[in-house]
Parts: structure tokens; sequence; C-alpha cells
């Protein structure tokens, strides 16, 4: 057994999202992402092979799916599921504080 922490490790500073894999089988991959003002660059965003959902725990974050017209914001404790293939980008992220999520990549067969 180990144990861990989410909120333990977190650099001070840092140029790059730092993404965590805590755990990941076959069919799943659960990763601690940390930001501190990253958003995804203009005009690219994530089409992914893999559902995921996401739970922000710390900081704040907006994301931005391409069939939609309005951003989401997202707060501690809020989550969203991205389903498969669902065109997004993360619009920012807390320029304040770091913004700690959890995430669940899996497949659905």
């Amino acid at each position: 057994m180990e144990k861990g922490n989410l909120f333990a490790h977190i650099p001070p500073n840092f140029t790059n999202e730092i993404l965590e894999t805590l755990l990941a089988t076959k069919y799943l991959k659960l990763e601690r992402i940390l930001s501190a003002g990253h958003a995804t660059a203009r005009g690219e965003w994530y089409n992914q092979n893999f559902d995921e959902w996401v739970i922000l725990l710390k900081g704040s974050a907006c994301l931005f799916f391409d069939d939609e017209t309005e951003p989401i914001e997202l707060q501690p404790g809020d989550y969203i599921h991205i389903p498969a293939h669902a065109k997004h980008r993360v619009e920012w992220t807390d320029s304040e504080q770091k913004t700690v999520w959890l995430a669940l990549h899996f497949t659905q067969d």
C-alpha cells in the first residue's frame, strides 16, 4: 500500500502543465493535472479517442467545446464527463493560484 496526497508536491513555479499518472490499467488511467495560468494554444483542440471524466479540486478553469456556444467555467468540486471525440479546449486556468484537476481517462468497451 502506498499513501498519497493530491495536494502534496506541487512545485511553486512551473512552465508547462504537469500531468502525473496515479493509476493505469488497460482500460483506464487516473491522472493528477497541475495548471498555473495554462490554456490550450489558440486554434488547437483536444479530440481524444477515450472518454474523460474530470473534477476540478483547487483553483478555477474554463473549458470550451466545439459544438457549444458558451464556455463552461469550473470551480472546486465541479466535474464534467467529456465523451470520446468531443472537441474541446482549455480556455484558461487560474493565474493567481495553482489549479489541481483529477482526470479519469477510460474506454467504454
